[in-house]
């Protein structure tokens, strides 16, 4: 693998743990990291970013080899591991910190995720819009060590909700 070849893929949905775990099982993600962007504090915490207050949302940064697997596949993946019409909120967890979003690198990563979620919008799959923000990629701050890998640590395969 050459490693001059890789990017990063940014996205929000939900619960990092889930979102973490799914992403790692991907032919071709080198690897996946949690932590928090989006937001305007500086080196935030978990503790501080789950009082809603740091504009900051739980998130995955992805590595990538687009030689195996395509940003486009990666982002048809993301649609499928949440409820995209959710506004801050998936499952039992709300805040702004657990958003639906897609934080694009590059404008190639912005047109491809622009188009996906507009096929998906129209696919009548939801009967509400897609409310996943499509926004630049900002500072990733990676998460305390204990979020990281946590199910594979844990021996678990799943939120238990």
């Amino acid at each position: 693998m050459d490693t001059k070849t890789l990017q990063k893929a940014t996205f929000a949905a939900g619960c990092f743990w889930h979102v973490e775990d799914a992403f790692r099982q991907l032919k071709g993600v080198t690897d996946a990291r949690v932590g928090y962007t989006g937001g305007f504090v500086e080196n935030p915490g978990y503790k501080l970013v789950c009082t809603d207050t740091t504009g900051h949302a739980e998130a995955i940064e992805v590595t990538f080899d687009p030689n195996v697997i395509s940003y486009e596949d990666l982002v048809e993946f993301f649609w499928t591991m949440h409820d995209p019409t959710q506004v801050n909120r998936q499952g039992p967890d709300f805040g702004k910190q657990y958003r639906t979003a897609i934080f694009v690198h590059t404008t190639d990563q912005r047109e491809t995720a622009e188009k996906s979620k507009q096929r998906l919008g129209e696919s009548g799959k939801y009967s509400k819009p897609i409310a996943t923000e499509i926004v630049d990629a900002a500072e990733f701050w990676e998460a305390e060590d204990y979020h990281q890998q946590y199910y594979a640590k844990r021996g678990i395969n799943s939120c238990q909700i």
